[in-house]
């Protein structure tokens, strides 16, 4: 089957499931371009809970399905390969957050969307790279930030809070270097620099704009540079010069890419819907509390 027919019998299986696919920002062309929706993590898990569909199948790592599965009881949730995971998501466990809060009695804990949904339900509070600074200003005081350090910091940058980090971090983009954007910036003077905010500090010193991908997204269509150099993995890329064919966007690094993402594949797109299989579920209780924690990070949104 070459890849038009397996596009055609994915749209097929998708009328006959009533289906939607939702795809990160990070994944291959082929799945965003065959996507009904492509975003960040929480806004499809959003719209997961949004969409007249019985069947979502959801293109990224296994906590955004879960999340989706959060704020989506009613519909089954797909992943079409369950072993696309996350290595910073893996870095902390429910049983190692609620030790940490042991030892630091009364701290609120404001954990980032890319955890699992065990961790979520251990929070008082979750946040997205695009929120992380408002939500740590409506947690309190003194905080607890779990699980990515370069996040805390970048958060601690412009906080008064006493923010204590999980030692967590993004192996695609804690190994964006200062170096990589050095270079890039000898190749293209005039470009502009912007960086995700889980990259380490030093690079987000050298960087122009500190954006989140959804922020990346909605920001190329408006600038007037024609330049931009982009440190994050290199999958948003796709979608930006997609977006904006008269624009420039180079890669801070070649190779920030991440594997687990791009475990996701048309054939096994296929695979998962013609045999429903791999559907993502969380354990009631779980649910009940990281929703509310998701919950409390979307109500800081709309009262904005």
């Amino acid at each position: 089957m070459n890849k038009n027919e397996t596009i055609d019998r994915i749209n097929r299986l998708k009328w006959e499931r009533n289906a939607v696919i939702l795809a990160h920002n990070y994944q291959i062309g082929d799945i965003q371009d065959l996507a009904d929706f492509v975003g960040d993590s929480l806004d499809l898990s959003i719209q997961a809970s949004r969409v007249d569909a019985e069947v979502i199948l959801f293109c990224g790592v296994h906590f955004m399905a879960e999340t989706a599965a959060i704020l989506a009881p009613d519909k089954t949730i797909l992943i079409p390969d369950p072993e696309a995971g996350c290595p910073m998501a893996d870095m902390i466990t429910g049983e190692e957050l609620r030790e940490w809060k042991k030892r630091h009695p009364g701290k609120k804990v404001v954990c980032y969307v890319n955890t699992t949904a065990e961790v979520k339900a251990e929070s008082d509070i979750c946040c997205t790279s695009a929120n992380a600074q408002r939500v740590a200003s409506a947690a309190g005081a003194d905080i607890l930030f779990a699980p990515d350090r370069n996040l805390a910091a970048y958060v601690a940058r412009s906080s008064e809070r006493n923010i204590i980090p999980w030692q967590g971090f993004c192996v695609v983009h804690d190994d964006i270097r200062a170096e990589d954007i050095r270079r890039k910036r000898e190749l293209y003077p005039e470009a502009e620099v912007w960086v995700h905010p889980e990259c380490q500090p030093e690079v987000i010193e050298l960087a122009d704009k500190v954006f989140s991908t959804g922020k990346m997204v909605s920001e190329a269509r408006i600038t007037s540079r024609h330049d931009i150099i982009i440190g994050t993995e290199t999958g948003i890329i796709h979608r930006l010069k997609k977006e904006n064919p008269g624009k420039n966007f180079i890669a801070a690094k070649e190779d920030a890419i991440c594997r687990n993402m791009k475990k996701i594949t048309l054939m096994k797109v296929l695979a998962s819907l013609e045999e429903m299989k791999y559907v993502v579920e969380v354990p009631p209780e779980i649910s009940r509390k990281a929703r509310g924690a998701i919950e409390k990070m979307i109500e800081i949104g709309r009262s904005e």
